[in-house]
């Protein structure tokens, strides 16, 4: 099968514009599809439709991360020139402002939401290690995640002052 479906399965993903990564997630569609066969639990029933499947949901979660905004590594480093300057009075002030105004942000996001964000960025857990906990699926936790991400960037975007 593997033989015959990955030209197609090729030509899918460059249609949706990944054209540089099509050939590793034509190998990630088949390694899902290997892990769900082998893990043991009922037997796919239509192979072919199950590999589409989980080829367009790659496709999806590939579109979702060429949408990040991708930080230069100008922008990085100047980020850890700032983190490595020494502390002043208007940093520290600066800092509590910006802690404030986050809990703010953290306060107005659903329940749900904010367990998921407090749970990755506070306490370091994986989407994996998130959902286990909440009884969700991964996928969950990243809409979450997305979700809470988006509404905290548009609440900082309308609070900054405009030149």
């Amino acid at each position: 099968m593997f033989a015959e479906q990955a030209p197609v399965l090729r030509g899918f993903f460059v249609r949706r514009g990944a054209n540089d990564e099509a050939e590793d997630l034509v190998q990630e569609t088949y390694l899902r599809l290997l892990r769900a066969h082998q893990a043991g639990g009922a037997a796919i029933g239509n192979p072919e439709a199950y590999l589409f499947t989980v080829a367009l949901n790659l496709a999806r979660e590939q579109a979702v991360r060429r949408q990040r905004p991708v930080q230069s590594l100008e922008e990085m480093e100047n980020m850890a020139a700032l983190l490595a300057v020494g502390d002043s009075v208007e940093d520290a002030t600066d800092r509590d402002q910006r802690r404030k105004r986050l809990q703010a942000l953290l306060a107005d996001l659903p329940e749900r939401t904010r367990a998921v964000l407090v749970m990755q960025y506070r306490d370091g857990l994986s989407y994996k290690q998130i959902a286990q906990r909440m009884g969700v699926s991964s996928h969950m936790v990243k809409k979450h995640v997305v979700r809470g991400l988006a509404r905290c960037r548009q609440a900082l975007a309308e609070d900054a002052p405009t030149p």
